[in-house]
């Protein structure tokens, strides 16, 4: 991400001018790290996001509504004494630093007007939220720092805020000769070299600036021509401050990855959004999703994850067994051996040596004995373990193909597990593996019957509605139960991933759908962010259960193979289509 100090100006910008002369109306903190201020503005209402994580510093306004704690956080009972009825009289920022300062108009304790200023630091481990008063002094911050030898800014009530130490670079707002920068003494590499050189800027942003100036993001100095590199360097940064945008770039599989206020073109294209609330917002929330998920399906997924390893443990052991099994006909062998031999046994021997007949050479050989055994119980014992054995080989062959069976089910279960993005879809999850007895039944706490969810929609250019389920259990109904038996039936080939079907009313659809619906079932599937992936397509009446009834698990045949990617761009509903990548 670049919320480096021009982006955080342009986003600074946008807020000024949504919440000029607001009043707070309410303030919550959701979290240990947000913070949120209600604002009545002129003609609106707004939502200001401080996000204090030293992991992802962020400003913005938002439209989300995190729920909140039952108890408000001390920090938050705080700013609801100082700042609850003050109004927004300015926003300004430390030049080419992530430093916001936000000045409200205040009553004091006294009704006398004062005002009292709210700082955030977004500067990755040392970022923080500070209240400040009239005098300068810090009310309180979300992050105390004590006296201690390794601070140096200490931050706690009753002392003088100390701002961040003035970055000693050149600030990019009134400077113009490039020429100077490049001809100077730094960096071979020319991004390196506007980093060093520059303050304010993202790595991501100087890299965009050497792509445009030189044709490539390592682009050396030593190599270019440097009048017309810094020619272009001045368009590139006087166009770009002047106008900031917000771009978002998103990988293949459809994740949010980069976002700055200039293009981003080194990893082949991008999307302008509207503003930068609704690229923050989008960028954050669906990260903030993902990490809830992830932390709420843990437990679940340990589980699967063990059960995992146990399983592909047992199947070594098993394979182990099944192959030591075909080495037994060694002991029907000595068995005959033995038994042509028995009046040269008497009970209570250890071992014999007799002639085998089964070698060519007609050698002698060693025949370990039980001597609580007869002669002829011993020769028993081989002829019985060798049955024994024959036996093993057909059993084990037949639990390997159930374990291997049920390994690629469980396995298939840990990518519904990445897929889920709600609190149903992970129930539903919890409920099938429940049913099949990997997880205990809730008995001492009920819980609530949850509504069951439709799968996912999408419609194809041609008009055909297509139908992405979202587990291994809504695959089966969609399959088996919701499905006509002339729909078309697609998944990605020998991968785990969802059932895909296109509702045919009885007509044939163009390719045009085909390919479209292959690339949901390749998007939906753990190849996704893979190239030229099969995807089989076949009629659903082809597609039969398999034997041990698993959630999800079919067999089919007389199918054909499409190649498609699963373009990020497909998962989208035309009826409510976003914004196309930009080129």
């Amino acid at each position: 991400m670049a919320f480096d100090a021009f982006f955080l100006s342009a986003v600074l910008t946008e807020i000024q001018e949504k919440t000029a002369g607001a009043r707070v109306e309410k303030i919550h903190q959701p979290s240990r790290d947000t913070v949120l201020l209600h604002l009545k503005c002129a003609d609106s209402r707004q939502k200001l996001l401080f996000g204090i994580n030293p992991t992802a510093p962020r400003l913005h306004l938002t439209a989300a509504s995190p729920e909140n704690p039952p108890e408000p956080p001390m920090f938050c009972m705080l700013l609801r004494k100082h700042l609850s009825g003050a109004r927004l009289a300015n926003i300004s920022q430390i030049p080419m630093e992530r430093c916001a300062e936000f000045t409200f108009d205040c009553i004091d304790e006294m009704g006398d007007p004062v005002q009292k200023r709210l700082i955030a630091e977004l500067m990755g481990r040392t970022c923080n939220l500070y209240l400040l008063g009239a005098d300068g002094r810090i009310i309180d911050c979300l992050r105390r720092v004590g006296l201690d030898e390794t601070a140096k800014r200490p931050a706690l009530p009753g002392m003088y805020y100390q701002p961040p130490e003035p970055i000693q670079k050149k600030n990019l707002t009134d400077f113009s000769d490039f020429a100077s920068v490049l001809s100077g003494v730094g960096a071979d590499v020319l991004a390196d070299r506007l980093m060093d050189t520059f303050g304010g800027l993202s790595p991501l942003v100087c890299r965009e600036a050497a792509l445009f100036a030189a044709g490539d993001t390592d682009a050396r100095i030593e190599d270019m021509d440097i009048p017309a590199v810094a020619e272009k360097l001045t368009l590139f940064f006087g166009e770009h401050l002047r106008h900031p945008a917000p771009y978002l770039y998103t990988a293949p599989d459809g994740t949010p990855k980069q976002f700055a206020f200039c293009p981003i073109r080194q990893y082949g294209g991008c999307t302008c959004m509207d503003t930068f609330a609704e690229l923050l917002d989008g960028f954050y929330t669906l990260r903030d999703r993902k990490d809830a998920m992830r932390q709420k399906s843990q437990s679940v997924r340990k589980t699967v994850q063990n059960l995992c390893q146990r399983l592909t443990k047992k199947l070594a052991i098993q394979e182990k067994e099944r192959l030591e099994s075909l080495d037994r006909e060694r002991l029907r062998q000595l068995g005959d051996i033995l038994t042509a031999n028995l009046h040269r046994i008497q009970k209570g021997q250890t071992q014999v040596v007799v002639q085998d007949f089964y070698d060519e050479n007609m050698g002698e050989i060693t025949v370990s004995l039980s001597p609580i055994l007869s002669p002829q119980q011993n020769a028993a014992k081989f002829y019985k373990d060798y049955a024994r054995m024959k036996t093993a080989e057909k059993e084990l062959a037949r639990q390997i193909e159930i374990g291997q069976q049920e390994l690629v089910y469980l396995q298939s279960v840990l990518e519904e597990l990445n897929r889920a993005d709600t609190d149903a879809e992970l129930e539903e999850i919890r409920q099938e593996l429940q049913a099949g007895g990997y997880l205990k039944q809730d008995t001492a706490k009920r819980r609530m019957k949850a509504a069951r969810i439709a799968p996912m929609r999408f419609e194809s250019t041609d008009g055909y509605p297509i139908y992405v389920g979202r587990n291994n259990r809504q695959n089966d109904e969609l399959t088996f139960k919701s499905a006509r038996k002339d729909d078309i039936w697609l998944h990605a080939s020998k991968v785990h991933g969802s059932h895909v079907i296109i509702a045919c009313a009885g007509s044939t659809p163009p390719d045009d759908t085909i390919t479209q619906a292959a690339q949901l079932a390749a998007y939906y599937a753990e190849t996704v962010g893979g190239q030229n992936i099969p995807v089989d397509v076949v009629p659903v009446k082809l597609v039969k259960k398999t034997p041990d009834r698993k959630p999800g698990m079919v067999i089919y045949h007389s199918h054909r193979t499409v190649i498609v990617n699963p373009y990020a761009d497909i998962v989208v509903d035309p009826l409510n289509a976003e914004k196309k990548p930009e080129a």
